[in-house]
């Protein structure tokens, strides 16, 4: 199998494959240096952009400058990513023909108060590359957080707003 970087719909550039995949194939590996959460946001503190891969539970980050970084996001993807021992690989979850962009679900977990919306424009499109969990979390937060605090009452009133003594 042979992949290949050019324009993209989706992101100005994307991986495409010059050949059919079958479904359940590895179609790459997510390469780069391993470093710690910590170090990647110093590192990347003042950077819009990043290619970093979290490793089991996000302590851990590959910086994947390598040609997996051209993958783009899909919430209708035809790859997913799994770890194993360490190591990264991108998965076909379908067959994919000749010449059609590759693309995973990037799920992402960790943006700060950062918008990370998604180009895909799929039919269930998220509008959004956080993972389904994510939005959940950041929808609660954002209710919370604009919840007016209750005014002080000057007696229980029922139901009906009747005044109970």
């Amino acid at each position: 199998m042979a992949l290949m970087i050019r324009s993209s719909a989706i992101h100005a550039a994307g991986c495409y494959t010059t050949s059919s995949i079958r479904k359940g194939s590895r179609v790459a590996e997510y390469t780069g240096h391993l470093m710690t959460k910590e170090e990647a946001d110093k590192r990347y503190e003042n950077s819009p952009v990043t290619y970093l891969f979290g490793l089991g539970d996000g302590s851990m980050v590959i910086d994947g400058h390598s040609l997996t970084m051209f993958i783009n996001h899909s919430c209708a993807a035809n790859c997913e990513t799994e770890e194993i021992d360490g190591h990264v690989y991108v998965t076909a979850i379908r067959n994919i023909k000749a010449g059609e962009e590759i693309t995973y679900d990037y799920c992402l977990y960790d943006g700060g108060d950062e918008e990370a919306n998604c180009n895909c424009g799929t039919k269930h499109c998220r509008k959004t590359m956080y993972s389904a969990t994510e939005v959940k979390s950041r929808k609660k937060k954002a209710r919370l957080a604009g919840k007016k605090p209750a005014k002080k009452s000057k007696g229980t009133t029922n139901r009906k707003g009747q005044r109970l003594k």
